[in-house]
């Protein structure tokens, strides 16, 4: 009966902290997504990276620009600079056939410093939330399908492929995932937004147009995939 009793009081302490063991993890994330709403408004919405002067400094390195363009360019869109605006000025700089490959290396690096960074410092505190039992759950989705969720991602207009990479780190996606699956599904946009900057003074131009037409056929793409997974979703729910 003794020991009966002493695993009943166990029993209580654990169920009486088990919620408050939960309060670091939910402060944890809090000051990460804080941390990332903040660089958001200060750097997407306050502009407090001068983007022209970045550029004009690589531009005057001379042939070791498009090397140093990169990692400077994956940094700056790790922290919220808009994409958009990093592979225009990659096509400006460096034209639309290399700096369609320098926007990937960007990418591609820019979605590995995300993940990696969402990793540390969430990954453990998102698990502990979910329990084991999603966690088991999301391991093997990430699996199964992992690489293509973020082909997918890279297609749905809209979405912050900084903001995605971070939220994939911190459930655990692989690295390698994260590289070949931002290659690979930020190809269009990559050609997109290089090629457009890269004809910013001749908008007319036929290249101008084929970025626009492949633009558009990418939004088509991403929004059907993105609606077709909802109602996949919806449907496993009920």
């Amino acid at each position: 009966m003794t020991n009966l009793g002493a695993m009943v009081d166990e029993v209580e302490v654990d169920a009486a902290t088990a919620p408050a063991s939960r309060w670091p993890h939910v402060v944890r994330l809090g000051v990460f997504a804080a941390f990332l709403l903040t660089l958001f408004y200060l750097v997407a919405v306050q502009h407090v990276v001068d983007i022209e002067a970045v550029r004009a400094a690589i531009a005057r390195s001379g042939p070791v620009a498009p090397l140093l363009y990169i990692p400077a360019s994956a940094v700056l869109a790790a922290i919220f600079v808009p994409g958009p605006l990093l592979a225009a000025g990659s096509g400006v700089l460096f034209g639309p056939l290399l700096g369609t490959f320098v926007t990937l290396g960007s990418t591609v690096t820019t979605a590995m410093i995300a993940a990696l960074v969402g990793r540390h410092a969430g990954r453990d505190s998102a698990r502990a939330l979910i329990g084991a039992q999603w966690a088991e759950r999301i391991d093997t989705q990430i699996q199964r399908r992992g690489l293509w969720a973020v082909v997918g991602q890279r297609f749905i207009p809209g979405v912050s492929d900084a903001l995605a990479s971070y939220t994939f780190g911190a459930f655990g996606m692989p690295l390698w995932q994260m590289a070949i699956g931002a290659f690979i599904g930020s190809m269009p946009r990559a050609f997109v937004y290089t090629a457009l900057g890269a004809s910013i003074s001749h908008l007319n131009s036929p290249l101008a147009y084929a970025a626009v037409a492949v633009w558009c056929i990418t939004a088509i793409v991403g929004a059907f995939g993105a609606h077709r997974g909802y109602r996949s979703w919806r449907a496993r729910g009920r």
